[in-house]
This record gives C-alpha cells, structure tokens and sequence, in this order.
C-alpha cells in the first residue's frame, strides 16, 4: 500500500489538492503574454491537475503495449480536445465545483474497472472501455474550459487562445504520461506490483470518493455562483434599469479630476438588502488598477468584470466571481472601458462594502443601482 500511496501522489502535489484552478497571476500574465503564455499554462495546468493525472494512470496502470497506450490516450485526447476547444468557444459553461465532481467520478470509475468490479460485485461485463474513454475525455476537456474561461479571452485571436492552450494540455499530458510509463515499467518487474496491484486501484477509488467530496464541498461554499453570474443579455438589461446617483452608493465620496492619472481612492459602497450594486472606473488600455474590498463580515455575490468603451450589445469580461465578504487584485487593462464590480445582496439588510483602489484610471461612473434583477446564468 506504501508504494500505491505513493505512485498515486506523486502526481497530485499536496499543494495544488486545494489550489487546481486559475491563478489570479495566471490572469494577470494572460493579460500581458502571448499565445505561447497559454501553451504554458495549458501546460502546468495539466501538470498540476491531479484529477486528470490520476484517470490517466488508472487507464495506463495495466496496459503494456504500446498500441493499446496510444489507442486509449487518443480517445481520451480526442475527447477532451473537443470539448475543451468547442465549450470555450461558443462560451458553454457550468459551476466548474460540479464538472469537477464529475471529474472525481471518473477516477473512481478507473479503480472499480481495474479491480474487475463489475464483474465481481455487480456480477456483469465491464462497459466498452475505449468508449468510456472517449465519453470521461469529454467531461475532462469540459472541466479544463470551464477553468480556461475564468481568463479574460476576449474577442481578438480567441481560437488560437484556445488552441494553444489545448497544444499546452496535450504537452503536460505527454511529460505527465512519460513519467508513470516509466515508474509502471519498473514496478511492473518487482514482485511488489502483484502484491499491491488492487491496492493501488482502491486506492484510486479512495482517492475518487475524497475529490468528489472536496468539490462537493467547494460547491458548498458556492452554490448558485454561477447562477447568478451575468448573461450577455441580462448584462445590458440590467445597464438599461439604472437608477440611483452617486449619492446613494459612495458615502462621502468626491472626484473631481477629469481623465487617467495615478491616484489612490478609498470609498464605500452601500448595496442595498436583496439587490445588486455596480461601481465602475474608466480604465484606458494599459491602465493599471490594484483594489481591495471588504464588507463588515457578510458575504456578497461579486463579479468584478470590464466593458470595452462603445460597446452597446451588452458585452463584457469576466475577471473573478465569486461569494465573498473581502476580495483583493490587480490588472493591467486589456483595452479601453469602464472596469469595476457587481455585488449582489441577497440579505434583509443593506451591506456596506469599503472600496480601496490605486493606479492609473479615471473618475468612476455614475454608480450603478440595480434593483430587483432576476440574473440569468452565463
């Protein structure tokens, strides 16, 4: 069992168990880089996707030649190239806790596979494997774009944005593949690998049921986020029911220069009980903006996001959401908008939300009062 635990967490870095996700510096160098800054973090994505690894070495684990390696890896390859690239690119999404749970599923399919359950406990064939694979690729590739799509795309470029992130996957997944073909090659001719074969598959069963827990648990801290996140469409409904002036939401608030300069502000944001609030500033291309926010203790639906300037469909970048009571970041702005944050209060009771901000931007916009918005979903 010694030696399962630790094949199985070779590739799971203790570090990244709570941490597999898009970095706000992740952002950040998405922002600044090139294509070749998404191959890198295509690349360390898989690399540290410990959910993806382990269905990669419970499909491995008793495969020995080489074309049933190549066989099987290309259908999960294919699988989660599809989706990764489509989902990304017509903007499907989901709650990125329950893709993952999903995820989890998988590897605890793989383990129940690999010590012949169905045909043990359930008494019945194992399903088509090569199938299977292909169908899991699917839901994998969902989860990676559910990821990707936390990045701030935008328009210009978005397919090869998307390909060569999905070029950076496919390479983690070779040097990630390499390193268990070798480990598996050399346990393989040890008499410790039939010893501790089924070991390490409930292994990968334990390890399923404790990933799906922690997603599970994830969602818990999050549930209904992304039903409340903004919808193109609900994005300029909204911008059309504006109400309210600056009296009603920055308390003793003043500006007064006229254009993008280096500042610091601190400000407070009144969100009225069950509605939503924007605060926005003008951001040229370049600009930067550094922020910290926080409420006296209760947690508010917030989505801190940007619209090109002149823009009149409604359309916008997502930068960070969340349920929150304080959050805190930085950005060099991508084009030319208005850049801020929509809270949402779904409480009795008005929430004070007290706003920090430094960096080259300009007034902020008449604040925004949205009152009794039904949100879609994204």
């Amino acid at each position: 069992m010694k030696n399962a635990l630790l094949i199985i967490f070779a590739f799971s870095p203790i570090s990244q168990l709570c941490a597999h996700g898009i970095s706000d510096s992740d952002k950040q160098s998405m922002l600044e880089g090139n294509y070749l800054a998404y191959v890198k973090l295509g690349a360390s994505h898989m690399l540290t996707g410990y959910d993806h690894l382990l269905f990669l070495f419970g499909v491995i684990f008793f495969l020995t030649r080489f074309k049933d390696i190549v066989k099987f890896i290309t259908a999960f390859t294919l699988g989660h190239s599809i989706t990764l690239i489509f989902a990304t690119f017509m903007e499907i999404t989901a709650n990125y806790f329950l893709v993952d749970a999903v995820i989890a599923l998988t590897v605890l399919y793989k383990g129940f596979d690999n010590i012949d359950g169905f045909q043990k406990y359930l008494k019945m064939k194992s399903p088509n494997l090569l199938y299977l694979v292909f169908t899991f690729g699917l839901i994998h590739g969902f989860g990676l774009s559910t990821r990707l799509q936390q990045l701030p795309l935008g328009d210009q470029g978005l397919l090869l944005k998307i390909i060569s992130f999905n070029v950076g996957v496919e390479l983690g997944q070779v040097l990630a593949l390499t390193a268990m073909l070798f480990v598996l090659a050399n346990w393989r001719k040890t008499a410790s690998f039939e010893r501790f074969s089924a070991a390490s598959n409930v292994g990968l069963i334990i390890a399923g049921v404790l990933l799906f827990l922690m997603q599970m648990h994830g969602y818990s801290h999050q549930v209904f986020v992304d039903d409340l996140a903004f919808s193109k469409t609900s994005h300029s409904q909204e911008h059309g029911s504006i109400s309210g002036g600056a009296s009603d939401v920055a308390d003793g608030s003043s500006f007064t220069d006229t254009g993008p300069s280096q500042r610091s502000d601190t400000t407070t944001v009144t969100v009225p009980a069950a509605s939503g609030k924007e605060y926005k500033f003008n951001v040229e291309k370049g600009g930067t903006l550094e922020y910290s926010w926080k409420t006296d203790g209760v947690k508010l639906y917030y989505d801190f996001h940007a619209e090109p300037a002149g823009d009149t469909t409604g359309k916008f970048v997502s930068f960070a959401k969340g349920t929150e009571s304080e959050a805190n970041g930085s950005l060099t702005a991508l084009f030319k908008g208005t850049y801020g944050w929509y809270w949402k209060n779904s409480g009795l009771e008005a929430v004070k939300v007290t706003l920090k901000t430094g960096g080259t931007y300009g007034i902020p916009l008449a604040p925004l009062k949205l009152d009794g918005m039904s949100v879609d979903e994204k």
